[in-house]
């Protein structure tokens, strides 16, 4: 699935983007117009069409400045822990926790997204999709790593985890979902390892 393509964002460009993000994170996207997001940057419609080109543009500016900030902060939470499959494991779920009590009270930005872009052809689809790619890469990489039985089946299930808390803390179903869900994938995780006789 190709990339989409991106715009270089001036200074006003980012802030337009802060205020289209806020809404389309809040209000939905579908719901949230060009001019409101024009009112609220503080420019007029005709600046964010000359700096995005369209609506849909700003969409993909959205989403791919939240992945991109999501995947340098779990960086950093990664780089902190080292090369343990366990501690890595923990790592990603505590980002997880983290980030969503900072940023993403009603749930997961793209799992919202989602629900509604489901084309294949929209531009943002595939910041979407590549994102879930990556998380179950990087979930498969941990379970190669603890050398554990089909570390793939093992990834799948571990990212149903992730995925479900995301969306069980954004309905706010019940209280700490992500930390449920950590310590079920790292119970998972451990019941799964083979023994080192087996190896």
């Amino acid at each position: 699935m190709p990339s989409p393509q991106r715009v270089t964002l001036t200074p006003g460009a980012r802030r337009a983007l802060a205020a289209a993000g806020r809404l389309f994170y809040e209000r939905g996207i579908h719901a949230v117009g060009v001019d409101l997001i024009a009112a609220e940057a503080g420019v007029t419609k005709k600046t964010l069409y000359d700096r995005f080109g369209s609506k849909e543009q700003i969409v993909v500016e959205y989403l791919a400045d939240r992945d991109e900030r999501w995947r340098a902060f779990l960086a950093g939470r990664l780089d902190a822990v080292g090369d343990s499959p366990e501690r890595r494991l923990t790592a990603i779920f505590d980002a997880s926790r983290d980030w969503t009590a900072e940023n993403s009270a009603k749930g997961c930005s793209m799992v919202n997204a989602h629900a509604e872009i489901s084309d294949p052809s929209h531009p943002a689809y595939a910041i979407i999709i590549g994102q879930k790619r990556w998380m179950l890469d990087l979930f498969t990489g941990v379970c190669r790593d603890a050398s554990v039985r089909d570390p793939e089946t093992l990834a799948r299930t571990v990212m149903l985890l992730h995925e479900g808390a995301l969306v069980a803390h954004g309905l706010q179903v019940f209280p700490d979902a992500v930390r449920l869900a950590s310590e079920q994938a790292t119970a998972l995780l451990a019941a799964a390892a083979v023994p080192n006789r087996e190896r």
